[in-house]
């Protein structure tokens, strides 16, 4: 049975490098989410229900149940799965990506959202200054935010405008569905993340019953500030549920 990493906004399957860096098992897949780094299909409007639904069909082609890991976005999206259908997850982590109905949106949000002044910041993004904002906000070396902004092009930035704007009451219509989610649960959450608070990850893990939450020394991204650590919390969760 694979383990199959989903990425988050701004992102594509690179997210992940570092991680898988220092993995040791051979069945790791990081799936680019259809308008970041892979073509939508005829039709795809970039809803979250869509996410969801496609995520599904995807999984059940591999016909196992897998070890899901996601982050940001990928973390909301692969929780919604694990909800809906229980029988395509074995075990499930994830983090910085907040699934409840007090948690406000930040404020890049809210701009995307806002079908004024989303198009507007899409429509004037540039690479440069993105990529430092990135750094600076969020802790995420230069790079490795330089390499993350040039991958944000005309579809990635139409499907961000899209999936936030079908996302404005995501907690709520979302929340009631974790307790159906029936796989062990690990959350691990950057808990320097000023966009998605740590104390969402704890009321995550609460809510999913979750083995374990945690908290660690970086802000939104641990994925790029602290890849080896990712990759142990990752590992151990899978080999304590080896035999399941």
């Amino acid at each position: 049975m694979p383990a199959i990493l989903i990425h988050g906004v701004p992102d594509t399957h690179h997210v992940w490098d570092g991680v898988r860096q220092h993995l040791t098992r051979a069945d790791v897949e990081a799936w680019d989410l259809p308008g970041f780094g892979a073509a939508r299909p005829n039709g795809f409007g970039s809803s979250k229900e869509e996410y969801v639904d496609w995520l599904v069909r995807r999984l059940e082609r591999l016909g196992e149940p897998v070890d899901l890991v996601g982050h940001d976005w990928g973390c909301i999206l692969t929780l919604r799965v694990a909800c809906l259908r229980p029988d395509l997850v074995r075990t499930w982590a994830g983090g910085n990506g907040p699934v409840n109905s007090s948690y406000v949106w930040h404020p890049l949000a809210k701009i995307w959202q806002d079908q004024v002044e989303g198009n507007r910041f899409m429509r004037e993004l540039r690479a440069e200054p993105f990529a430092e904002d990135l750094a600076a906000g969020f802790d995420v070396p230069i790079g490795l935010a330089k390499d993350m902004a040039s991958r944000v092009d005309e579809p990635m930035k139409d499907s961000i405008l899209k999936l936030y704007r079908s996302a404005v009451s995501m907690g709520a219509e979302w929340e009631p569905g974790l307790s159906a989610v029936s796989a062990p649960c690990l959350v691990f959450w950057g808990a320097l993340d000023p966009a998605c608070q740590i104390e969402f990850g704890r009321k995550l893990g609460a809510s999913l019953h979750a083995s374990e939450v945690v908290e660690m020394d970086s802000n939104h991204w641990p994925l790029l500030q602290r890849p080896a650590e990712v990759a142990e919390i990752l590992e151990g969760h899978w080999s304590a549920y080896a035999d399941d």
